[in-house]
């Protein structure tokens, strides 16, 4: 189907925008299929498709609980990202699973010296010791796994019984806050083999992710989905470069609550939702650097994210085209 380019109404795209969208061809959907793919993108995948992951998450807690070394350790071990937060998609085919060690805590400035772990840490656990014991558990008892990623051990897919798992060796991060509950927000710190540390805030983006569902009549993870399975059909079709799932989950958390609750369908609450996203990604006064991850804590644009605010207009112009949305 041909359609003439729509353009979301308050909002002015560029001749360049234009151009850009138009050196694609991006096919579009009837109104038909958008409401059909639609109410079939808002559901998680199926029972089947959950009992392959919950088998990943279990094989990982038993090659750590069976790791000797680990006896008698205060280590969590649980899956992040998606999965748990129920925004998981049937093109998201694999899970993360995090291997925390809560003791000793890592923390930076003068509560590191405190609390935490100091610059001259003399016991055993480091972060080298960490990560070649969480490679040795998953080796015994897998068989093989690939360790030569930066951040992560990754075990490869078993079609039809599990997906491939990525494992990330954690330490528990505490940055004290008098403005939190109980005065601190608690993480994960993950060192990667080229020497720089990711800081990542599951438990929060759990908790968030949950109570904005709640206040939104579950409409917000329904819209996530939707836009993360636009994104899996655009890369698969070359229009857009293949972007981590959590991206799209980052891009609606920002859309505001009374947004979401609009009055209308599903299919008015996903263009809406699109709208007032490419609305703070273009607005005044650098408005996207405002945006924050569902953690509440990191930025969505930044050093050290994995995409741009170039990659959010074009996943949201491409959306919109390829749904068919007018005016």
């Amino acid at each position: 189907m041909t359609a003439s380019l729509s353009v979301p109404a308050r909002t002015l795209w560029t001749a360049q925008a234009r151009r850009n969208l138009e050196a694609f061809v991006v096919r579009q959907l009837t109104y038909e299929q958008r409401i059909a793919l639609i109410n079939k993108w808002k559901n998680p995948p199926g029972a089947s498709e959950q009992l392959r992951l919950e088998r990943a998450e279990r094989m990982v807690k038993q090659a750590v609980l069976r790791h000797e070394p680990f006896q008698g350790l205060d280590i969590t071990v649980a899956s992040k990202g998606s999965y748990p937060n129920n925004t998981n998609v049937r093109g998201d085919s694999d899970v993360d699973i995090m291997v925390k060690l809560n003791d000793p805590i890592h923390t930076e400035g003068l509560a590191a010296w405190w609390f935490g772990q100091p610059a001259r840490y003399s016991g055993p656990w480091t972060r080298q010791k960490l990560r070649q014991e969480v490679e040795d558990a998953l080796t015994n008892h897998f068989g093989w796994v690939d360790t030569d990623h930066n951040l992560a051990v990754y075990v490869p897919e078993v079609v039809g019984s599990r997906p491939s798992i990525d494992v990330v060796p954690c330490f528990k991060w505490v940055a004290y806050d008098t403005t939190a509950p109980d005065g601190e927000c608690v993480g994960s710190v993950v060192y990667g083999r080229n020497g720089k540390r990711v800081i990542n805030w599951p438990e929060l983006q759990l908790v968030n992710g949950r109570t904005k569902n709640t206040n939104t009549k579950y409409r917000y993870k329904f819209v996530v989905r939707v836009l993360k399975n636009v994104e899996n059909d655009l890369a698969s079709e070359g229009v857009i470069k293949a972007l981590p799932s959590y991206f799209s989950e980052c891009l609606i958390y920002n859309v505001p609550d009374d947004v979401l609750l609009i009055d209308g369908s599903l299919d008015t609450v996903v263009r809406e939702s699109l709208r007032e996203v490419y609305q703070q990604l273009t607005g005044a006064w650098f408005s996207y650097l405002r945006m924050v991850e569902p953690n509440g804590i990191k930025k969505v644009f930044g050093d050290g994210q994995k995409w741009t605010e170039k990659d959010a207009r074009e996943l949201i112009e491409r959306a919109w085209h390829y749904l068919n949305y007018e005016g």
